[in-house]
Formats: structure tokens, sequence, C-alpha cells
């Protein structure tokens, strides 16, 4: 019985695509310099939101589609859109992100670990990381 609950529940998260909701962060290029970036992702209620910050504050996410390992998503930034494309593989996130008639710039993103976890019960089920999560 549990094999097959294991088995439902790996089914239905491989069905919903990658779990992006996390905290990740990375560095961009804008305008002939390197910023520090944070980007943070979460599921509420089946759908996917997020915010970004940098040097300019924290900015919401629109457009957040996932689809498989496949993500995108668009911001303002000044005047324009600017809009990101990723592909996750594991730990991380290559990304693209291109401003409204601008070239596309890659960067890497990668899934922000806190120092403190805390071991879950089997009761809980499969979790994140073998059965840890962030606190």
């Amino acid at each position: 019985m549990k094999r097959m609950i294991g088995i439902t529940l790996t089914i239905a998260a491989l069905a919903l695509g990658a779990d992006v909701a996390s905290k990740w962060t990375g560095q961009m290029q804008t305008r002939g310099e390197t910023v520090n970036a944070t980007f943070v992702f979460k599921n509420e209620g089946g759908k996917v939101t997020g915010t970004m910050t940098g040097p300019q504050g924290e900015v919401d996410l629109q457009d957040l589609k996932v689809d498989g390992d496949q993500i995108s998503f668009t911001s303002t930034g000044g005047n324009a859109k600017v809009v990101f494309k990723g592909t996750l593989s594991g730990d991380e996130i290559k990304m693209s992100r291109m401003r409204e008639g601008g070239q596309a710039r890659e960067f890497t993103l990668y899934v922000f670990f806190a120092k403190v976890w805390r071991r879950t019960s089997r009761a809980h089920g499969s979790a994140p990381l073998g059965g840890l999560y962030a606190t």
C-alpha cells in the first residue's frame, strides 16, 4: 500500500512538471554590470507565483508558467517588458532574459538551501530533498 501511494505521488509530481517552489539566487548581467538577483517561486493552490529582488527592489513576476522542466515569466523593468525563459535541472535553472528590443543574456539560478534543516516524520509522506524541509 505504501509503495502504491509513493508511485501515485511520483506520477502526480511528474504530471505537474518540475517543482520550482523555492528561493533561487544568481547573478545577471545588466547594462555592463553584474548584479545579484533573488527569485522566490511559490505554489499557491496549484498556481505558481513569484517575485524577483535585485538592485531595483522587489517586483512581482507576471505570466509565470511551468511546463515540465521549462519555466517562463515576464517582469517590467523601467518602461520595458523583460521576458525570462529557463530550464530546470536539479538544483539549478539555466535562464535567459531579454528586454524588448534587446539581446538575450544568459545566467544561472541556484536553489537556496537554508542552513537549518529539520527531518520530517514518515507520516508526512515523501518530501523534497529526501525527507528534509528548510526551516
